[in-house]
């Protein structure tokens, strides 16, 4: 196997059984993410891509294929990732840094060293300030900053995060996506990332698969040949126009399926 693999996805499929009958939600898939990669999903709604994220983070098992996460098949998954779904979930009775530490202490890690290690990432991401507030008194793009944090805290060599910024407003999603790459960036981190907005897509990405409607196959993988580190400004580059037309327009395509 492939030594600088963070992620093999091979012939993965996902057929749920609804009493009689049997529903397919995802075709064999294959995939892949390397070390230190910006990987995107896009496709239709409901086509099964947060499907594939569960079984890729353990909460759920393919029908068939296998995942590999740092070349290991046979081990639980659970764990592994950092997974951070589209609503930030932060528990409301918890301030920021206590947020921050809350997979560090489902991991057991002693308190004052789960502290220290909230509080240094808080600051080195300019979140310090708000460390003993709690969620109810931040703002949307706050809350997923947080979110993040956790996450990353979590596990920063591999991150899964489904459309973190689908709620947000326009001009607050442009800043997280921004603050994301920064963080990408300091931490070297292997992302595989969900969102239905192209532009988020291209500009984040080194490499985006397109899959179709439900029961979803790949149907296109694309490579973003964009320069690093990316600025909104190559949004406007002539082959980043040409890419979002050919994304929009296979898009539009599967959605009339």
């Amino acid at each position: 196997m492939n030594s600088s693999l963070k992620l093999l996805v091979q012939g993965v499929s996902r057929v749920y059984q609804d009493g009689p009958r049997q529903v397919e939600a995802l075709q064999p898939i294959d995939l892949t993410v390397d070390q230190g990669e910006f990987v995107t999903i896009i496709g239709p709604s409901g086509c099964g891509k947060s499907t594939l994220f569960n079984i890729i983070a353990g909460i759920d098992e393919p029908s068939s294929g296998l995942v590999a996460i740092d070349g290991i098949a046979e081990e639980p998954r659970a764990g592994k990732t950092g997974y951070m779904l589209q609503q930030p979930l932060l528990l409301p009775w918890r301030t920021v840094e206590e947020n921050v530490m809350l997979g560090l202490d489902v991991r057991h890690v002693r308190r004052k060293e789960a502290h220290q290690q909230a509080h240094e990432l808080l600051k080195r991401f300019g979140l310090s300030e708000f460390a003993q507030s709690y969620p109810a008194r931040l703002s949307g793009g706050m809350k997923q900053r947080v979110a993040l944090l956790r996450t990353v805290l979590f596990n920063h060599s591999f991150l899964l995060l489904d459309e973190p910024f689908g709620a947000l407003d326009a001009l607050t999603r442009l800043s997280l996506q921004m603050w994301l790459l920064d963080l990408w960036q300091s931490f070297h981190s292997s992302v595989l990332f969900i969102t239905h907005d192209v532009r988020e897509a291209i500009l984040l990405s080194d490499r985006i698969y397109v899959l179709s409607a439900r029961p979803a196959c790949v149907r296109r993988i694309i490579e973003v040949e964009l320069p690093r580190p990316r600025q909104q400004e190559h949004l406007a580059l002539a082959q980043a126009v040409r890419l979002e037309q050919e994304l929009i327009a296979l898009l539009m395509k599967e959605q009339q399926i």
